[in-house]
This record gives structure tokens, sequence and C-alpha cells, in this order.
């Protein structure tokens, strides 16, 4: 199937490693021209030269996405050097772990309000596209209990609802908003390989709760985004897919 991404621009915060990396390689596979950005330059450079191994355009910058004047700055910056912005993908995110105002205030920092000033900078790029496209991630923490009361889990939530409510107000520009809800996501270099090094019967015990006995991985994860993110997909607005491998037990709808 052709996803029409062909072209397309995509403007991806945090994707320096693990599934925003995987998700530029992918969409740079299909032909997308990508611009990035992440904390560490060393990582944005690599993933700058795979993305421009496919051909297509490719932006990087270090930026700390939780600077309320450099974030916007670089969005403006990509949309500049690719011509536009087709798709905005935000990746940023953290969880200390713990309920407490300093773990509220870390995910508000490094996730909530990241994706927030993202999207509010890159709407005006969006509104000029003739897809525009804009795919928050949320977690499957957000939909049923995973380890006890988290800011984490509660602020993926209103990951959800406020992407209904941007794909409301927008769809009539042309501009559709959609939110992926994944479960456990394996990379070499993502969270849960660091998980498994020091805690590995934590590990184990989430693995043995998956069905099909595995994680996912960056690549299925990245491919996912790139097709709901694409053209082939221009009737869906609005929508929270869960992609799991069946960790979560309740009914999806």
């Amino acid at each position: 199937m052709d996803l029409g991404l062909k072209g397309r621009k995509a403007i991806l915060i945090g994707a320096n490693a693990s599934v925003g990396r995987h998700t530029a390689e992918v969409l740079a596979q299909e032909g997308c021209h990508v611009a990035l950005c992440g904390r560490t330059q060393e990582k944005v450079d690599r993933v700058v030269e795979t993305v421009r191994g496919f051909e297509v355009q490719a932006f990087g910058k270090a930026v700390d996405a939780s600077d309320a004047v450099a974030l916007p700055a670089f969005i403006q910056e990509a949309a500049a050097a690719l011509g536009g912005c087709d798709i905005f993908i935000s990746f940023v995110s953290t969880n200390l772990g713990v309920d407490s105002d300093e773990g509220w205030q870390a995910v508000m920092n490094a996730d909530i309000l990241p994706l927030s000033r993202g999207i509010r900078t890159a709407l005006p790029f969006l509104q000029k596209s003739d897809a525009g496209s804009i795919v928050t991630l949320s977690s499957t923490g957000a939909v049923e209990d995973f380890m006890g009361p988290q800011p984490y889990n509660a602020l993926k939530a209103a990951v959800i609802n406020y992407s209904n409510a941007l794909a409301q107000k927008h769809a009539a520009e042309g501009i559709r908003v959609n939110c992926l809800i994944p479960g456990p996501i394996y990379t070499d270099d993502g969270p849960w390989a660091a998980i498994k090094a020091n805690m590995a019967e934590f590990y184990d015990g989430i693995l043995s709760q998956i069905p099909m006995g595995r994680m996912c991985t960056g690549e299925e994860i990245g491919r996912a985004v790139a097709f709901v993110a694409s053209p082939a997909c221009r009737f869906m607005t609005g929508a929270s897919l869960v992609i799991d491998g069946g960790f979560t037990r309740r009914v999806q709808f």
C-alpha cells in the first residue's frame, strides 16, 4: 500500500532515540522529509544521517523540549528548513514513578507542556497542509490500573482527552488528530532495556502478562504511527488506538 508519505514533511520532538528514532526511520523509508530534535546532539546527528540515507531531507538540532522558548523556536526553524509541516509528533516523556509534587511536575514539564506547546506552534503550518496530521502518544497505564497512583498514568489519560478535543476543533480545517496507546515497547536504547538489565524480575513479570509473549518493537510502533499519520488514513480522526499485544484486558472501544 502506498501511504502517500512521499514528499511529506514531519516534525518530530524527542526523536533522537527509542520510539522516536524508529518512527523517523520508518517515515524516511516511506519518502517523508523529517525534522527532529532531542537532548543530545550526537544522537540527533546519527538519526539525521540515517534519515538522509533514504534520500530525503533531514534537519536536526539538540533541544531541551521542556524549554518554553527553545522548543517553539525549533519548530519554526524546522518548518522553514523543510518548507512546511504536514505531520507533528512529540515523543518526549518521563516518569519518576512517585506520587509527589515532584513527580507530577516532572511529567508536566517533560511530557505534557512540550506536547501542548509543540502543537500550538505547529498548527499554523499544519493549517497550510492539505493533509495535516497530529499523532499523540498515551500509554496503557492511562486506561488500566498500573503500579498504583502515578502522575504519569493520570497525565497520559489527559493526553487522550486533549487529543480528542483537538480533533473535534480542527477537523473542519483538514487537520486530523489521533492518539496511540502503546503497551510496553522494547528498543535497545529505550527504558525497557534498562529495566531488563537492572530489574529483571519486574521485567519478566510484565512480559508474562502480554499474551503475545513479547513486547512491541520500535519498528512496529513506528509503522503504526506512520500509517495513522499518513494520508492513507485520511478519514480517521479523534481515534484512540491501543497497540499492546493484548496487554490490557478491557474491551477496546
